[in-house]
């Protein structure tokens, strides 16, 4: 039985809400009374999402990297929703595992602009709507790489460091303003995601985890749940580790 987190009455947009962390997430939102949007790159995932977590939910299919889109999809949502009061920044890709001097340029500005450009682009369209409301929750979806830095994953790793820093900018410049922003930092969860990434990248973020076991999804969930709640209301610009005890701050 999950702790009860009160969500009633609230809208939330969760990018890559589709499938794994994203998905999780947007079933305890659900659970706690919110209503959901999904964005996701993915139309069928949409629809398969969809049909698993009923009608308090909508799609909408975006490139979070497209400014234009971000901005329809903000429009849709609203509409849907009546009003966004959560934003969960949670759409990432990992990129290769390749060491810094092999990793293709290419790869490198695709993996920053989808993790860090798309939280960018995603918090700057909906959060002027949380500040004329006078309410607003934004969780953005980081990682311990983004502390630690991962060998082999410069780009993510690095994005990841992005998203920490903008997520304390954002914090403080949204302080007093009723809109509260934190990330989370977990280690790897099993999820599709682990398909962009080599066995032998897999097996090195095993080993770092103490409590010996990759992060359920549901845990992600439980804390977002209640970070994207009213409960949550003097963390700002916040780091939230649930890395089994791999993070050493």
């Amino acid at each position: 039985m999950s702790n009860a987190i009160d969500l009633k009455g609230r809208g939330a947009i969760i990018t890559g809400g589709a499938r794994g962390i994203g998905l999780a997430i947007a079933q305890r939102f659900i659970a706690s009374g919110a209503a959901v949007g999904l964005w996701d790159m993915d139309p069928a995932a949409i629809d398969a999402a969809k049909k698993h977590l009923g009608p308090k939910s909508h799609g909408h299919a975006v490139d979070i990297t497209d400014e234009a889109g971000v901005a329809r999809a903000t429009d849709a949502s609203e509409k849907a929703l009546g009003r966004i009061d959560i934003l969960v920044n949670n759409a990432g890709i990992t990129g290769p595992n390749k060491p810094t001097w092999e990793y293709p340029v290419a790869d490198w500005r695709r993996v920053i602009d989808v993790d860090l450009t798309g939280v960018f682009l995603c918090s700057r369209a909906v959060v002027p709507g949380m500040v004329r409301r006078g309410y607003g929750r934004v969780v953005n979806i980081a990682s311990v790489a983004g502390k630690e830095g991962n060998p082999n994953a410069p780009a993510y790793s690095a994005a990841k460091a992005g998203v920490i820093g903008l997520t304390k900018s954002l914090g403080k410049e949204l302080a007093g303003k009723g809109v509260i922003v934190n990330c989370v930092t977990p280690a790897a969860a099993k999820t599709d995601i682990f398909k962009q990434m080599t066995q032998q990248q897999i097996d090195y973020m095993f080993s770092k985890i103490p409590m010996g076991r990759f992060v359920e999804v549901e845990e992600i969930a439980a804390l977002v749940a209640w970070l994207a709640s009213e409960d949550c209301s003097f963390s700002t610009g916040g780091v939230f580790d649930i890395s089994g005890g791999r993070a050493t701050y």
